[in-house]
């Protein structure tokens, strides 16, 4: 190796070796002169920390100082409402003391009244057992008297005193037996002669609970048309609408000259219905040809059957049955439509139940046999039109369908009498039927009597001085008349309510009885301007 080399070698050792050096007196100041700045960060945050813990110091003297301040002024008031408790403590106290000691002043009062009346009552008894021991003495003194009386008698008359009690039983029982046998006889003939009487009073008074409707005098069936060039429309081209509506529903139509109106005719109550619901469809709608004929037709049987059901069962609503089989309901419904001698049969029906039931509840019978009886009664007059034989018979089969009670069938069967009666609530039935068909306005023939009666009974009423109105109302049973309070006084008008009821029984005739209502009102009336 040369000398160069080696000089450059070592020139290159003392350069690091200078560095190596130059680099630890640098770390070494480094790190005086961070322990130096250090110290005076301490010294510092030391400072700092004094004066933290001398104003927490303070600030704590402070709080204590408030906190001590606040409690005494606590403990001053809890101090203060102890003492206002115990104020009101001592009074109620007192007061329960004062109340305590009137209460024992009364208690003392009443002990002295006791004894004062205990006194009084020890006194009194013993007067009671002195009069008592009285009384027994003269009662015993009674006594020997009765007995000598007794045997006096027994001397006189020669019989024991057994004797003449069985003597004097004898007579008294054959007297008592011949006034029974007397007062029986009475009774009887009274009974006799009030029976009827009575069973009238019954009746009429049933009647008179029952409320009901007056039949119309219908005859045919007409449907009103706005006019007459409806008619033609109706009858359509070479009658083909006419005909389709007659096929459909299975009724007549007679157009003749009445003017804007159709008159329809059948047998049958129901198609008569239906045909009539249907023509009105038909008119308000204005198409009339043979297909909508049959939908409106098929529409109004639809609204028919409904109105059917709705009525049986609002028919057994209003009489109170409510267990009824529902084709017999519907059956019952068929009445609606069916008019016996210009009576509608379902209200018959009704009436007829009604009134059973009535009669029944009056006579002790079985009311509810009775209504059912009678609201079934004519049922088969309901098919009449399409089954053979009498509504009696129609009506029995059916009741038998449909498991009704054997005393339900007897009543419908017996109702006009074509078997003999065996059940009370099958003559109620008879009775209540015989009822509804006969009374006034129920059907057409006597219609115009009921009317006249009803006119009449007011003319008697309006005859009267100082009557100003008079109303017949309750089907005739009542009549209410309004009189002048100017010229009736309280009075007079009951003597005026006497005599038209007087005059009334003089001049009509009439089932039951008729009540006479004299109204008097004075009425006093100004306005306020």
């Amino acid at each position: 190796m040369s000398s160069l080399s080696i000089l450059c070698s070592a020139a290159v050792n003392a350069g690091i070796i200078s560095g190596i050096i130059a680099l630890i007196v640098g770390a070494g100041l480094g790190i005086i002169i961070n322990k130096v700045i250090t110290t005076k960060k301490i010294g510092k945050s030391k400072s700092n920390a004094v004066k933290i813990i001398e104003e927490a110091y303070a600030e704590a003297k402070s709080i204590k100082k408030e906190s001590v301040l606040e409690a005494k002024d606590e403990a001053q008031k809890i101090k203060e409402a102890a003492n206002e408790e115990a104020k009101n403590r001592r009074n109620e106290l007192q007061k329960t003391e004062e109340r305590l000691d009137q209460r024992e002043e009364y208690i003392t009062k009443k002990e002295v009244a006791l004894d004062a009346k205990q006194e009084q009552i020890d006194k009194d008894k013993a007067k009671l057992d002195g009069e008592r021991e009285k009384i027994n003495l003269a009662i015993e003194e009674q006594v020997k008297i009765k007995e000598n009386m007794i045997a006096e008698l027994e001397k006189i008359s020669g019989l024991s005193k057994n004797d003449a009690k069985d003597i004097l039983i004898k007579n008294i029982t054959e007297d008592a037996k011949k006034d029974a046998g007397v007062l029986v006889k009475k009774i009887e003939e009274e009974a006799k002669e009030n029976a009827d009487k009575f069973a009238k009073e019954i009746v009429a008074g049933a009647i008179q609970k029952c409320a009901t409707d007056l039949s119309s005098e219908m005859t045919v069936t007409t449907v009103p048309l706005p006019n007459d060039e409806m008619k033609g429309r109706i009858i359509g081209r070479e009658g083909r609408n006419i005909r389709s509506i007659e096929a459909v529903t299975g009724v007549e139509l007679i157009i003749d000259d009445t003017p804007e109106a159709i008159t329809i005719s059948s047998f049958d109550p129901i198609r008569r219905e239906i045909a009539r619901l249907s023509l009105e469809k038909l008119i308000v709608d204005g198409r009339i040809h043979p297909t909508r004929v049959e939908e409106v037709v098929d529409k109004a049987t639809r609204e028919v059957e409904n109105s059917i059901k709705n009525a049986g069962e609002n028919a057994c609503e209003e009489v109170g049955i409510f267990n009824l089989h529902p084709e017999l309901v519907k059956v019952l419904g068929r009445l609606k439509y069916r008019t016996s001698y210009g009576q509608n049969c379902l209200r018959h029906s009704i009436e007829t139940a009604l009134l059973a039931g009535l009669i029944a509840s009056e006579l002790g019978a079985n009311a509810t046999i009775a209504k059912r009886g009678g609201l079934l009664h004519d049922i088969g007059k309901a098919l009449d039109h399409e089954i053979e034989g009498t509504h009696v018979t129609i009506g029995v089969d059916l009741a038998k369908k449909y498991k009704e009670s054997n005393e339900v069938i007897h009543c419908i069967e017996a109702h006009h009498m074509n078997v003999p009666f065996n059940s009370i609530e099958a003559i109620i039935v008879q009775v209540a039927d015989a009822i509804s068909s006969s009374r006034p306005g129920a059907r057409r023939e006597s219609f115009e009597n009921y009317i006249k009666r009803l006119q009449q009974l007011e003319e008697i009423s309006n005859s009267f001085k100082g009557v100003e109105k008079s109303y017949a109302i309750q089907a005739g049973r009542e009549v209410r008349i309004i009189v002048k309070p100017e010229e009736i006084s309280d009075n007079e008008a009951m003597f005026l309510a006497k005599d038209i009821a007087k005059r009334i029984e003089n001049e009509m005739q009439y089932p039951g009885q008729i009540k006479v209502n004299v109204i008097r009102e004075y009425r006093v009336s100004d306005i306020a301007k």
